[in-house]
């Protein structure tokens, strides 16, 4: 995409338009089927939150996935060097040169790594890094039936994502840990 942008810099990110989720779940499903996620795992969830008294009940859902950190704590911790960041800011994992410590598990402030029990190392989303590199979007978002999902170039102020956090207030989760997350949650 950033040869067909004709871009210097590309920073791709995410961000969650939590108001249009109707937990169907779709983005789960696409992401398990895309990478293979073995049965009982997940790259990306959708976090629940009811409350209200009858009748006058209420649910929330909010999307959950690795936010490819500016900063990423999970790198730092990585003794191999198996938990590293490309030049455009997904933070990826080499499989081969995981040896299964799990630090990067514990490191990670957004419960978004897990242990792969058939492969035998680190597991997260990849942000489908290999569509991504093809010129598609990551395969939550092209699935998502209520576009809650918008990804893009943070660096290309044409992109859809950068217009739609220009024009929109957003914040981030858990921005003390120093991580500086890219995924961005609209409100």
């Amino acid at each position: 995409m950033r040869k067909r942008l004709g871009l210097n810099s590309t920073r791709w990110a995410i961000a969650f338009d939590t108001r249009k989720c109707i937990n169907c779940k779709a983005c789960v499903v696409a992401c398990k089927a895309e990478n293979g996620v073995p049965m009982g795992k997940f790259r990306n969830r959708i976090n629940e939150e009811r409350g209200g008294h009858y009748p006058h009940l209420r649910a929330s859902f909010e999307p959950e996935q690795c936010h490819h950190c500016e900063s990423p704590s999970c790198v730092r911790v990585c003794p191999t060097g198996a938990s590293y960041q490309r030049e455009d800011g997904l933070v990826l994992i080499r499989a081969e040169d995981c040896i299964g410590c799990g630090y990067c598990i514990i490191a990670c402030p957004y419960d978004a790594r897990f242990f792969n029990p058939e492969t035998r190392v680190a597991d997260k989303c990849t942000m489908c890094a290999h569509r991504v590199d093809a010129g598609r979007e990551p395969a939550c978002v092209e699935t998502c039936p209520s576009r809650v999902r918008t990804f893009g170039n943070l660096d290309d102020p044409e992109s859809e994502l950068r217009r739609l956090l220009d024009s929109r207030r957003a914040q981030v989760k858990k921005p003390q840990t120093g991580n500086d997350p890219q995924g961005w949650y609209l409100v």
